[in-house]
């Protein structure tokens, strides 16, 4: 026995004598350590600590007879390890092994456990050279096996890179990374139901936001972090037997890693998120790989997946106060409308939406990012399929639209100022505003026209109207907000139909839209008058004549302008035949209001020379001359008592149009009298031309009463000369004169207590109070010419009248009301049994009457077949 003892103590002195030769014959370091082992240290990246081969290593056992005992797999498995760990794997084992687990594939899973427990070990042990042989033999077995003992096999190995990327090392770190990634690349043959995710998507997104000291470190830790959420992601996403990777506790973790990631980009690498206009080599960096890698996860999510992944991209621009900046919030939604399928963009407009809900009382800033946002996602969905989501959109818009004002108007968010409320800057509110109407246009433009014009109609009903339908706030506060909106919702509309292409007017306008906006073309609000002239015109123009009409002058030759001239079509003269009235009797009234500026008569303007080029036949072309003659006219009369200014603009606009009107029409004689009343203006009245009004600093006359004839245009000599033309002259020689309606008036109202007014008065003229016998009148051209004159006197007496009745019931007592209502009840009953007494009563005899007591004659009923008819009625 002491004898074997002193062989092994030889043995083994022997052993340790070439050990420490070896290490010598390298150039490292030796110092002896605990338990007889040897430490050497690397100059390597990774320190490499080695120690004398024992038993596992070398397969020699102390007693040297054991060795054959261990079974074949760790003799194997043993074998790959060289002596020296710089020394790399060993290749001619590595294929034994290989070979030995296609061989036998029962064993696969004993060879994982295995290495497992040698990688565990040499981690502990700091022999990170081992370590990295040992992950290179499990990727390669990896790699070349793929038998239905794979899964067990994983089990080992997903075991060994958690191991790694729980160490503190960043290269273990990356290395675990690494074969988590070729392992992702994989595709098994066989199912995994027990596998789970959890703990690599929780260290992989930790990773993500590394925050070491060294810099190039941390973006080797961030882009492995990324790498292995990629891995992590293309390993479950397409398998339903997988952890459900879109479950919101992993999308909450990877979503912001990525995006954490991605906003750490410079401004001057930022490049277009459009995968058609990616560089052919691009630099890696981490912004560049977490861009990649949201668009694979995003172009691989279902349609009930997409709320999942979107929501964490608004939690995390919210947290990190990105929609204020606005450039990465819309550069992250580019990228995810670019990366989902084109049928599930609504699903994130619908999120986009319900965000901005959800933030109805946040900054006014914070609330504009959100709908910039909104505007370029809308863009990019509107090219593919928006769905049911249009007007749900315009709808949230527009609701945000009149919160804005409110807030605008009270101050804060609760409507009241108080301790602690947050106090609204108006101008930010401005902004926001602004940018809802810009993001309901730009939305618009990309729509089909049907859907635009439902759009159109949706837009017009929302605005509040003076009417028994549309009902209006009172009060100051209540005619600022109501004010406010019109304007809002006006502008927004201006937005939805600028570039407006719609061949058919009666489509375009139909007649419940056109009713409506042109009611608000004679509100006392200037600024609301020129927003419906605007729209107008918008409409009208179907050929990108409008900018050429932008500026009013008397051109000699209007071929310069270039314009784009149509026939009109069968669909615009049955248009025209419909509204042409309406639309000259809202021109006119528009032209008379005295706080029309110089945008108001370019607009005007512009107006009546599209209805010329577009809708225009020989009638419309009468009319518009009668109407241009009507408010020279007015001008000339000045039975409204409008400023000089306005005298003068009117004169000017009336010169410019018939001087275009004239050259459309081609009639020489119709040129020349135009041309001559210019040039005479020109010498004698250039106040009366554009040329000078309407500039910047206008030259006005301050007499305008004594106008000579030489300076009008003259309708007898207009119908004389286009009535040779084959123009209808008698047509020309009638007047314009415009028809007051109901709706005219209603549209000056500001409450619905006078629209109810106009019942009352109807009313009250029927009621038998106030029945009177007035003999006719005889109807001259003096009555007609005196009720023209005194039109303005009577409609401010009926004005008043209203006023007071509304102001009756608005102030009066409740009784005297119910009195009132009381009486007319019973006046109408007394008529009623008047009817009913006459109806019932039976027919006078055709033999005469019977005096009855005090001298009052009295009828008898005589039957029918008693009854004497005359001749004439037997056949």
């Amino acid at each position: 026995m002491h004898c074997s003892a002193s062989k092994f103590a030889r043995h083994f002195s022997g052993l340790e004598a070439v050990w420490m030769k070896k290490r010598k014959r390298l150039g490292s370091p030796v110092a002896p350590v605990m338990n007889g082992t040897l430490e050497t240290q690397s100059s390597l990246e990774i320190n490499c600590v080695a120690k004398p081969p024992d038993a596992l290593s070398c397969g020699v056992c102390v007693c040297g007879c054991c060795g054959a005992l261990r079974p074949r797999y760790k003799r194997l498995v043993d074998n790959i390890f060289p002596e020296d760990p710089e020394d790399g794997l060993v290749k001619t084992n590595m294929e034994k092994l290989t070979f030995y687990a296609l061989s036998a594939p029962e064993k696969l899973d004993r060879i994982g456990a295995y290495l497992s427990e040698r990688l565990i070990r040499d981690v502990g042990r700091h022999r990170y050279g081992y370590v990295c042989i040992a992950m290179e033999a499990l990727d390669q077995l990896l790699m070349a096996c793929h038998c239905q003992s794979i899964n067990l096999f994983v089990e080992s190995f997903l075991k060994m890179v958690a191991k790694l990327l729980e160490s503190e090392k960043p290269n273990l770190q990356i290395l675990g990374t690494n074969s988590f990634v070729k392992f992702a690349n994989i595709e098994e043959d066989t199912p995994s139901y027990h596998r789970s995710y959890d703990f690599f998507v929780s260290r992989f997104s930790e990773m993500c936001h590394s925050s070491h000291d060294d810099m190039e470190i941390k973006t080797k830790i961030r882009m492995s972090g990324i790498k292995g959420l990629q891995g992590v992601v293309r390993k479950t996403v397409n398998d339903e037997l997988q952890a459900n990777i879109w479950d919101p506790q992993h999308m909450d973790k990877i979503v912001p890693s990525l995006l954490f990631n991605l906003q750490h980009v410079e401004e001057a690498e930022s490049r277009s998120p459009s995968p058609l206009q990616a560089p052919e080599k691009e630099k890696e960096n981490p912004a560049e790989l977490a861009e990649r890698c949201l668009r694979e996860l995003l172009g691989r999510a279902a349609f009930g997946n997409i709320k999942n992944a979107i929501k964490p991209v608004l939690i995390h621009l919210d947290n990190h106060s990105l929609w204020e900046p606005k450039v990465f919030a819309i550069r992250c939604f580019k990228i995810i409308m670019y990366s989902i399928q084109p049928q599930h963009s609504h699903l994130v407009i619908q999120q986009l939406l319900s965000h901005l809900d959800a933030n109805s009382r946040s900054a006014a800033t914070v609330r504009a990012g959100i709908v910039e946002v909104l505007s370029e996602a809308a863009v990019i969905a509107a090219t593919g399929s928006v769905g049911p989501t249009v007007l749900e959109m315009f709808n949230t818009l527009l609701r945000q639209l009149r919160l804005s004002i409110d807030y605008a108007l009270t101050g804060s968010y609760d409507g009241a100022i108080s301790l602690g409320t947050k106090i609204i800057k108006e101008h930010e509110e401005r902004m926001f505003q602004e940018a809802v109407i810009k993001t309901i246009g730009s939305f618009a433009s990309t729509l089909p026209t049907y859907q635009r014009s439902e759009v159109i109609l949706f837009i017009m009903s929302k605005v509040p109207l003076p009417s028994l339908h549309h009902p209006m706030e009172t009060g100051k506060t209540g005619e600022n907000r109501n004010r406010l909106t019109q304007i809002m919702l006006l502008k927004s509309l201006l937005q939805v139909s600028t570039g407006f292409q719609c061949n058919n007017m009666m489509s375009a306008l139909p007649s419940n839209f056109l009713d409506r906006l042109l009611s608000t073309a004679l509100m006392e609000d200037a600024e609301i008058r020129l927003f419906v002239l605007e729209i107008l015109i918008s409409f009208i123009d179907r050929h990108g004549n409008r900018h050429k009409f932008s500026t009013i002058s008397t051109l000699s030759d209007i071929s310069v302008l270039k314009l784009k001239v149509d026939k009109c079509s069968r669909q615009d003269t049955v248009f025209m035949k419909k509204h042409s009235q309406q639309l000259y009797r809202h021109i006119y009234l528009s032209c008379k209001e005295e706080t029309n500026i110089q945008k108001h008569y370019e607009a005007l303007y512009g107006l009546l020379a599209l209805i010329s080029i577009e809708l225009a036949n020989e009638e419309v072309v009468v009319d518009l001359i009668r109407l241009v003659l009507a408010v020279q006219d007015v001008a000339q009369v000045n039975e409204e008592n409008l400023p000089v200014y306005n005298r003068c603009a009117l004169y000017a606009l009336g010169a410019a149009y018939l001087n275009l009107i004239s050259q459309l029409t081609t009639v020489p004689a119709f040129c020349q009298h135009i041309h001559e009343v210019i040039e005479t203006r020109k010498k004698e009245a250039p106040y009366m031309l554009p040329e000078d009004v309407f500039v910047e600093r206008p030259r006005l006359s301050q007499n305008l009463d004594g106008v000579v004839i030489e300076l009008l245009f003259r309708q007898s000599k207009i119908s004389e000369v286009l009535g040779g033309s084959g123009y209808n002259s008698d047509r020309l020689c009638l007047p314009y004169i415009p028809q007051l309606t109901d709706e005219d008036r209603l549209s000056k109202r500001k409450s619905i207590g006078e629209t109810i007014s106009l019942q009352v008065e109807v009313e009250s003229r029927n009621s038998p109070e106030k029945e009177e016998r007035v003999p006719a009148e005889e109807i001259t051209y003096e009555t007609l010419k005196k009720a023209i004159v005194d039109s303005v006197a009577v409609e401010e007496q009926e004005r008043e009248r209203r006023r007071q009745v509304v102001e009756k019931f608005q102030k009066a007592p409740f009784e005297e009301i119910a009195a009132h209502c009381g009486a007319r009840a019973s006046l109408l009953q007394s008529k009623l049994n008047q009817i009913f007494e006459i109806t019932i009563r039976p027919p006078p005899s055709p033999s005469g009457t019977i005096t009855a007591a005090y001298g009052q004659p009295q009828n008898h009923s005589i039957p029918v077949y008693e009854m004497k008819f005359p001749d004439l009625c037997v056949y």
